[in-house]
């Protein structure tokens, strides 16, 4: 076989930007990566390999040697609040001479992006607030006659919703009177969005998986979870006004301290042998404080439960408790709704001037004191019909739940194994829905469900209660409040006789038994002497719930509930691999 003469391949002349930038107008249909519609129409992993391939072929022009540069103030800068805040409509109406203001640079995401030949307009957000800015050729040429038209529409068609730009120029008003900024250079691109922005998000396991996007695209989110930081400054400003100090008290301890729940256990490498437990509550910490002298404190951080997931329940929530040194139940009461009333007028305020995403609430009932007040024994013994028997006696959860079936009383999901968490189901079922005709106060539970409270005999009823109310709101629990008991003979025993009733319970038949919290270090503390204290306790996730309208706690938490922490993490495992 003869060899045939080999021709010379020709070298591929480079495309210069221009030229890449000119071929824009040649190219049709969905196979352009340099198109916009092509560009949002593509998948995720697509969308991405366009926008590097894209970056790449432009590499040779200054706007995008890099996509992600370091930042430079090369102006004076100012946020989009400020700018917007400082030169208001009323401000710009008397400015004959726009050259005569100051120059400044904006930074923000894209939100929008549109040309109109050699006119073009960014919008972007920062700070959750947004302004446009408006990027004329013939402007920007005076100031650099260096700048080429192929190079102002290569920007044009390189920048995409969600990339992060910088915008230098001059204040002015655009045609409907609003405030924008009038550019003298082109913007900067300081870190491109390499995963697609889109319009509007609506499926619920994208939203779940992609929170930061979701934010992003759906006010309401942010919106909801910016209330949720009004709500905890307001809380911190209310107790520092009245001398209260905030403290940091042991997250990760030997025992879950305070409330009545099951706890997350682990070990440390530094003690393997012992059993070491997340907080289930700050509670038997800040009373540690109280005896040291710390008489007014609170304290607003996580809490952890190792229970169920539902609407209104996640593993990990925020709580915020106070203790007061020399507090009666009476007092706990005033302040509550001192803080309820105050709380609901600077919610409405904020949504109406700052959170327009999300539906004014109905604080008349809030702001309306006082709140109605129902004692726990004789609301249920009305509701049932009959008188409950001594719940101190030895066989008293026996006969309650015979009267009961003879009675003819249903209870959803069974009667449950121990006599608190009965007379608590009771409770949700009788007396807490009474709560949707207005903020509702019940007091003076029995004291088996209350050992960390101090009790007496009601003169009422004759029976053993504590000093103790619940606030509920359309049904739900926001706060609990109690005097603290400081005796510690009697805290002892209350506590022996409710580890051992837990222990007794059939917790095969209840998935929810929980850990008694016995710590005897707590009560060789108190022995140097707790003062009369009032407690008080209630979850931010309540409150955010019940001023943002959220009808779901996963609303109401930066990531979603544990389920949806946790689907993030198998996510990104799936992608790695």
């Amino acid at each position: 076989m003869e060899n045939q003469p080999q021709q010379k391949k020709k070298k591929k002349k480079q495309d210069s930007v221009e030229d890449v930038a000119g071929k824009q107008n040649k190219l049709a249909g969905p196979e352009s990566i340099w198109g916009k519609v092509a560009l949002a129409s593509l998948s995720p992993s697509k969308y991405k390999k366009a926008r590097s391939k894209r970056f790449e072929q432009a590499a040779q022009n200054d706007l995008f040697k890099e996509t992600h540069p370091r930042l430079v103030h090369r102006t004076k800068h100012m946020s989009v609040p400020e700018f917007n805040k400082k030169w208001r409509k009323e401000q710009l109406q008397n400015l004959e001479d726009p050259s005569e203001s100051e120059v400044v640079t904006l930074y923000g995401r894209v939100k929008s992006a549109r040309s109109h030949g050699l006119i073009m307009f960014i919008s972007i957000v920062n700070e959750f607030e947004h302004i446009q800015g408006e990027f004329n050729y013939k402007n920007l040429a005076a100031s650099d006659p260096m700048l080429r038209k192929e190079t102002f529409k290569l920007f044009g068609r390189m920048v995409e919703r969600g990339d992060h730009i910088s915008i230098t120029g001059k204040p002015h008003r655009d045609k409907r009177g609003f405030v924008a900024i009038n550019a003298i250079m082109l913007p900067e691109l300081l870190s491109p969005a390499l995963e697609p922005i889109p319009e509007s998000l609506t499926d619920p396991e994208t939203r779940s998986q992609k929170r930061h996007v979701d934010m992003i695209v759906n006010p309401e989110v942010a919106d909801t979870l910016r209330l949720r930081a009004h709500i905890t400054k307001y809380m911190r400003d209310f107790f520092h006004d009245r001398r209260f100090l905030e403290f940091q008290t042991p997250i990760l301890a030997e025992n879950a301290g305070g409330a009545v729940a099951r706890a997350f256990t682990t070990s440390a490498t530094e003690f393997p042998s012992r059993e070491l437990a997340l907080r289930v509550a700050p509670e038997l910490w800040l009373k540690r404080l109280v005896v040291g002298g710390v008489h007014n404190v609170f304290e607003i951080g996580p809490a952890f439960r190792n229970e169920g997931i539902d609407g209104t329940h996640n593993p990990e929530f925020t709580m915020c408790e106070f203790y007061s040194a020399y507090a009666t139940l009476p007092e706990l009461i005033a302040r509550t709704e001192d803080l309820l009333s105050g709380l609901a007028l600077h919610c409405r305020n904020v949504i109406a001037s700052d959170l327009a995403s999300l539906p004014r609430p109905d604080v008349a009932k809030l702001v309306n004191r006082p709140y109605r007040q129902l004692e726990f024994i004789p609301t249920l013994e009305e509701a049932l019909g009959f008188r409950l028997p001594k719940l101190t006696g030895k066989d008293a959860y026996t006969e309650l739940v015979a009267i009961l079936t003879l009675s003819g009383v249903k209870i959803p999901g069974g009667v449950p194994p121990t006599m608190a968490k009965l007379l608590d189901r009771l409770a949700g079922i009788y007396i807490e829905p009474k709560s949707f005709e207005g903020p509702l106060f019940v007091t003076h539970h029995p004291a088996c469900m209350s050992p960390l409270a101090k009790s007496f005999l009601c003169p009422k009823t004759y029976q053993l209660v504590s000093a103790r109310t619940e606030l509920f709101v359309n049904g739900r629990e926001l706060a609990n409040m109690y005097e603290e008991e400081n005796d510690p003979y009697a805290q002892a025993q209350k506590l022996a006789e409710h580890k051992l009733l837990g222990t007794n319970a059939d917790k095969a038949a209840d998935p929810d038994a929980e850990d008694a919290p016995l710590d005897k270090s707590y009560i060789r503390a108190i022995e140097a002497g707790l003062p009369p204290t009032g407690g008080w306790g209630c979850g931010v996730e309540r409150l955010v719930m019940l001023f943002s309208g959220a009808n779901r706690i996963s609303d109401c938490l930066s990531f979603g509930t544990l389920r949806n922490v946790v689907g993030l993490s198998s996510e990104a495992k799936k992608t790695e691999s």
